[in-house]
């Protein structure tokens, strides 16, 4: 998807557009937009990317995990019920995360389970840049990861996601 507005556009919103448009760039956190829309003009997508990435950066550690745990699992239970935002379910399919096998699916659900329970979020990936068979890997090797380890690689990730998300939105 290419984006939709140009930066000047996007410069001429007022405040509660601006909201509104980029409410998702990182999922269910409308803080973000609401925090860099006063960070008008934006020179790019990539200027205003990186906008939300040093806000992200500057969160504290709860912060950071309060951001991870928006996330919904990967092929989990609200892809399983038809309740992921239309960005998520855009993303996953994305990646071939609609056709899993049952037992990769059980393998995934097994592995989320695990990465949720050690790590207290989400194990977030940008599936955009991956595939089915890389994010499993990913899964499986960052189970070892520390949780500093991996709550930075999880905010990584979500930048990411949100980079991809801001130039759905804005013509560079």
């Amino acid at each position: 998807m290419d984006g939709v507005l140009r930066v000047e556009e996007v410069n001429a919103l007022g405040n509660e557009q601006f909201v509104w448009i980029f409410n998702n760039i990182v999922e269910n956190y409308p803080q973000v937009a609401s925090a860099i829309c006063n960070q008008c003009p934006f020179t790019s997508a990539d200027h205003l990317a990186d906008a939300a990435s040093n806000y992200l950066d500057l969160l504290p550690i709860h912060g950071k995990e309060e951001v991870l745990k928006l996330h919904p699992d990967l092929a989990g239970r609200l892809a399983d019920e038809g309740k992921l935002t239309k960005d998520s379910l855009r993303e996953q399919k994305s990646a071939g995360l609609h056709n899993l096998t049952p037992e990769e699916k059980a393998q995934i659900k097994q592995l989320n389970a695990s990465y949720r329970e050690k790590f207290g979020f989400p194990f977030v990936i940008c599936a955009r840049e991956n595939k089915a068979e890389a994010i499993l890997q990913g899964l499986q090797t960052r189970l070892h990861n520390s949780h500093e380890k991996e709550l930075e690689t999880g905010i990584n990730e979500v930048k990411k996601i949100c980079r991809l998300r801001v130039k759905d939105l804005v013509l560079s």
